[in-house]
Order: structure tokens, then C-alpha cells, then sequence
């Protein structure tokens, strides 16, 4: 399985964040002006997901287990609630 979300290009059309879906885990992909940040979280290690909604675009929150939150922002509504279904459909399995 590798799946890859985008960002909305519309908030940051240049450095849009990512999430990407692969056989042991997500990799979380923070981009800023001039630094980015991949973060890497094996699926066991993730207790929980959260999306707050804006009127247009949603932010995911994603606790890992013994480390900072992962914070991710712009993502339309649909892609962060596919997001979270299919991180949750992992670490439930």
C-alpha cells in the first residue's frame, strides 16, 4: 500500500504538507519556506488521531506514542477523514 495525500495548494501552493501511507507505517511530510521536516511513525506507535475542521480546510493532529504531536495542516475534508479512517484502519489491525 502506498497512498499519498496532498495538501490543498490553495494556503500554500509551493510547499503543501503530505501524508504517506506505506506497509509499516506514515510518513508525515512538514515543508516551511526553507526547511522540511519527514517524520516517520510505524503504525503500532500511533495512539491516536485527531482532525479539527476550519470552514474550509481541516488540520490532522497525530499523537505518537513517546514522541511530540505531528501536526499538519490545509488538507480539504474529505482527505483528512480518509486519512484518519485509513491510519485507524492500521493500527486497529
Amino acid at each position: 500500500m502506498n497512498e499519498r495525500y496532498s495538501a490543498s495548494g490553495l494556503m500554500n501552493p509551493f510547499f503543501p504538507d503530505e501524508v504517506t501511507f506505506g506497509e509499516k507505517g506514515v510518513t508525515f511530510k512538514v515543508r516551511k519556506l526553507f526547511k522540511s521536516n519527514d517524520n516517520f511513525v510505524f503504525y503500532a506507535d500511533i495512539s491516536g488521531v485527531e482532525i479539527e475542521s476550519g470552514m474550509f480546510f481541516s488540520t490532522i493532529r497525530v499523537i505518537p506514542r513517546m514522541r511530540p504531536e505531528i501536526i499538519i495542516n490545509n488538507f480539504t475534508k474529505g482527505d483528512a477523514k480518509r486519512v484518519k479512517e485509513l491510519i485507524l484502519q492500521h493500527v486497529q489491525g
